[in-house]
């Protein structure tokens, strides 16, 4: 274990989050010798965040950092399987989706605020990815809301203003939900990791404080997912998103709050007959609901 400045672990975990952020203001500078410079980098940039993803493969165990004295509560990263996988698959779409931008924007303008704002949401996804507390988790998953905002609004038309208004405020909504279902947690536990969950379980009991706990999670991961009922954010931020963004918001950043619902499911409600209904009814109607929109939308 490497120990440097209250930092312990593997440091090319925490690159691989911070690396994205520190390429999103290099390309600032890029762009300033043109924007040809900035499209080259910011790809280049993508192909390494996928390389150094793969050199993180957990074949002989995890990879894990922590960094205790990061906001008094820290940062704590883990690169398991699980994680592993999500984020390895989010960093090779946003390196498509860059690459694929050069083109798709050479008519469009404010090419550099989109591509300033779509290397922050990928760091901040994958610090959603690769969080191994709570309160890693909450930091990068609001970052993510905030900065993806952005890239809804792109077009900078008064669909795309009204689309990116309605994804804000479920994004504010379900983070403060999320919110409020960690502070259950932290005053019940006396700690933010992610063996809180099963603690939290384990104290409460089968009792309304875990399922209010739970309830408030699913509000807050569901949103960004496009559950029902929180879903009205994502028909409408679609359409008028650019290609790149659009392909990113459905393919990765709702499987962020998919991450959440699992993270929760899989800890504090594992073989929860009442959760399991709970989930199913939403799930259904997200489903058979969004098909039947599908099929009579014009």
């Amino acid at each position: 274990m490497k120990e440097v400045a209250g930092m312990e672990g593997n440091v090319w975990l925490l690159g691989a989050v911070a690396w994205p952020f520190l390429a999103a203001f290099i390309s600032l500078f890029a762009g300033k010798k043109g924007e040809r410079n900035r499209d080259i980098f910011a790809s280049a940039a993508m192909v390494m965040e996928v390389t150094g993803m793969l050199c993180l493969y957990p074949g002989s165990g995890p990879a894990s950092f922590s960094w205790a004295g990061f906001c008094e509560m820290g940062i704590w990263l883990r690169a398991d399987g699980f994680r592993w996988l999500y984020s390895t698959i989010a960093a090779f779409m946003w390196m498509m989706t860059t690459l694929f931008s050069m083109e798709y924007f050479a008519c469009h303008g404010n090419r550099g605020r989109y591509c300033f704002f779509s290397l922050l949401t990928c760091g901040a996804t994958m610090g959603v990815f690769l969080s191994d507390s709570l309160f890693t988790l909450f930091l990068f998953f609001e970052i993510m809301g905030l900065t993806s905002f952005v890239m809804v609004i792109q077009e900078e038309t008064a669909a795309a203003g009204r689309a990116a208004r309605t994804y804000l405020a479920i994004a504010v909504i379900g983070g403060l939900c999320a919110l409020f279902g960690i502070f259950m947690i932290g005053a019940g536990t006396g700690n933010l990791s992610m063996d809180s969950l099963e603690q939290f379980r384990k104290a409460t009991g089968e009792t309304w404080p875990l399922y209010l706990a739970g309830g408030l999670l699913l509000a807050g991961f569901g949103a960004k997912a496009g559950m029902y009922p929180l879903h009205v954010w994502l028909p409408n931020a679609h359409p008028v998103a650019p290609a790149p963004a659009s392909a990113l918001l459905s393919g990765i950043l709702t499987k962020t709050g998919v991450f959440g619902i699992l993270v929760v499911t899989v800890t504090m409600f594992r073989h929860d007959r009442i959760w399991g209904m709970v989930l199913l009814a939403p799930g259904a109607v997200t489903m058979v609901l969004g098909a039947i929109l599908a099929v009579f939308f014009h």
